[in-house]
């Protein structure tokens, strides 16, 4: 559900008041074009809203909008706005919630081998756990600067997951990424923050710390472990 989508069934609803005055809005006569404009807006809009599981009480936005035009509403545009807002937001929240248990069921035995590859992993000699759960080893340790969370970096990656498939790559482009070190996935902002320019990590990131329960494009499936191989080429001035 986008909220634009509610806000035009409120629009709709003005254009269709204001075709019939104060008079009740069942008994409201299609006699014009413009009539007609008003009602195909109003149906196909409720539709839209239908067909989103979100019902509305159509003589309640009729109400709403005689309130407004009376200057009696008891509900501020300001207010009526973050309502809506924050109903839509957390009925999104709850649909994934809901979905995050049922993928955890349809995924339990890619859960358990992405689980198995990390506890194996972090067992490896060189191999750094940090409390967030992000696994790391030095490749080849540089001298330059640590960035921060407020830098932007140039940096060449391979991106795995642990089966080896490939699904990114700066290097196969032959151009390296920029991006700011805070516009990424938590474990590359958290990685980055620990390479010195120059410093070349292989970094193994927990589903917590990338795409999670959501997963990313074709191939990252939720609940994927990311394996990078990061060069950290420079700083950006």
């Amino acid at each position: 559900m986008k909220i634009k989508v509610a806000i035009v069934m409120t629009s709709v609803a003005a254009l269709l008041l204001s075709s019939c005055g104060n008079n009740a809005v069942k008994n409201a006569k299609i006699q014009t074009k413009e009539d007609s404009l008003s009602y195909a807006f109003g149906i196909v809009n409720y539709n839209a809203l239908k067909t989103d599981s979100l019902t509305l009480d159509p003589m309640i936005v009729a109400k709403a909008m005689l309130d407004g035009k009376a200057e009696k509403a008891v509900m501020t545009d300001d207010v009526a706005r973050n309502f809506i807002m924050g109903f839509i937001n957390k009925r999104e929240a709850v649909k994934k919630e809901k979905q995050a248990e049922l993928d955890k069921v349809t995924f339990k035995e890619y859960i358990d081998q992405n689980e198995a590859f990390l506890a194996k992993n972090k067992e490896k000699s060189g191999v750094t756990v940090t409390p967030s759960g992000l696994q790391y080893e030095v490749v080849k340790m540089g001298t330059g600067a640590k960035p921060t969370a407020e830098n932007t970096v140039k940096v060449h990656y391979v991106g795995t997951l642990i089966d080896g498939t490939e699904f990114d790559s700066s290097v196969a482009r032959n151009e390296p990424a920029t991006f700011p070190v805070s516009g990424v996935i938590p474990g590359w902002t958290e990685a980055l923050q620990l390479m010195p320019v120059g410093s070349k990590f292989r970094i193994c990131l927990p589903e917590s710390i990338s795409y999670g329960a959501q997963g990313a494009g074709d191939k990252i499936k939720p609940y994927s472990t990311l394996i990078f191989e990061v060069e950290l080429l420079e700083i950006v001035q």
